[in-house]
């Protein structure tokens, strides 16, 4: 196969970044442009709700490569200009200024975008966080003796609450899950990290509804649930999910679905790949369709992405995995844990803050969980899910 003379990636966050790197390790010496709607320097997200957010580390430690790394990828970056539309059979993207970059392979790599919740636009102190200024927008408004309410019980939310938390601010956290991050991890995990919360002061509201946000001059007040209750606030962060950001895409002819919807190559057309958080991908392993929201699978699917632009004809079969960190708790998680699984503890013991669980449905073993015990849980993870 001839490699394609140019190659255009939209998005240059670590899944966009990763496959040009890979691009250029495999051999590619074709000419290479990432686009971005923003105007840094690529950056990594995990630590934007945490080391940034608490003002551990500034912007610049959180930038994936250097100004001399990336000059040394040899590629044209072009930044603050976002994609408006795709032509996928001309291979073609118009950005916001009307400019028209085509390329003979078009990888898509935009992420996503935060879901937000009614009247929260025209509400100054209100937050979402996805991005770097999102971070430092945040950061600036958690002066001493700011009350937070965070709005979901996700990973994002759970972290902003650890973060801010253990800045000594006032934090309350509602959602509508009867426990923190018991949508992916269960009940017994999610309760777990519920008491984790607890015991370090965040006021909790969980299994109800949000109602309205409320707001006076302009600026928010507090957050109204659906039982009445009024929970007061000078800053509120709504972390309720997010959706892939595809709305660029709706006349590209593509297939939207949750996500860019791509085979098992990554492939969504002739051509066209797609990357990372935005990407829809037939697993042949599991025999399904996912698509997975972290860092880990940005930088392992942009290996197969750009081995397969250059005709490895590679399917992408991942053992998912992620983690979080909250406060002294670090959880890794492998393959797909789910509420609906049996948990069962392998190694070590809840009560003494360090074990390893396994996930089991239908007698098999679908999920490996480390809480303060990554290695145990690694291992685990190549006997269980690799067999």
């Amino acid at each position: 196969m001839t490699p394609p003379g140019r190659v255009l990636i939209v998005g240059a966050s670590a899944a966009g970044l990763s496959t040009a790197e890979a691009l250029r390790r495999h051999g590619y010496r074709g000419h290479l442009t990432l686009l971005d709607a923003e105007p840094h320097l690529p950056y990594d997200r995990p630590p934007l709700s945490k080391q940034v957010l608490a003002g551990a580390w500034e912007p610049a430690r959180a930038g994936l490569r250097s100004q001399a790394q990336l000059e040394a990828l040899d590629a044209e970056f072009v930044r603050g200009e976002p994609a408006v539309a795709l032509d996928a059979a001309a291979r073609a993207v118009t950005t916001a200024t009307g400019r028209v970059l085509r390329a003979d392979a078009v990888v898509v790599a935009t992420g996503l975008t935060a879901r937000r919740l009614p009247g929260q636009d025209g509400l100054a102190g209100v937050h979402t966080l996805r991005g770097l200024d999102d971070a430092l927008a945040l950061r600036a408004g958690l002066s001493d003796g700011t009350r937070l309410v965070v709005v979901g019980e996700g990973v994002l939310g759970a972290e902003i609450a650890a973060t801010v938390r253990t800045m000594g601010r006032q934090v309350t956290l509602a959602g509508l899950g009867a426990a923190l991050l018991s949508d992916q991890l269960g009940d017994v995990v999610g309760a777990m990290l519920t008491r984790t919360h607890a015991e370090r002061g965040v006021r909790l509201r969980l299994g109800v509804a949000v109602d309205a946000l409320t707001g006076a001059g302009g600026r928010v007040t507090g957050v109204r649930l659906a039982t009445g209750e009024l929970l007061p606030a000078d800053v509120v962060v709504v972390a309720v999910g997010s959706r892939p950001a595809t709305g660029w895409l709706r006349d590209s002819g593509l297939s939207l679905g949750d996500g860019v919807e791509c085979d098992s190559r990554c492939r969504a057309a002739e051509g066209v790949y797609a990357v990372g958080d935005v990407a829809s991908f037939a697993h042949e392993g599991l025999g399904r369709r996912l698509r997975l929201e972290n860092r880990t699978n940005a930088t392992e699917q942009a290996q197969a992405v750009a081995a397969n632009i250059l005709g490895a004809d590679r399917p992408y079969t991942p053992i998912p995995y992620f983690w979080t960190d909250q406060y002294d708790v670090k959880i890794q998680a492998h393959g797909l844990p789910s509420p609906s699984a049996e948990v069962t503890i392998a190694e070590g013991d809840p009560e003494q803050h360090r074990f390893a669980a396994l996930y089991r449905e239908n007698g098999r073993v679908t999920g490996v969980l480390g809480w303060n015990m990554p290695k145990q849980a690694r291992l685990l993870r190549q006997q269980a899910l690799t067999t």
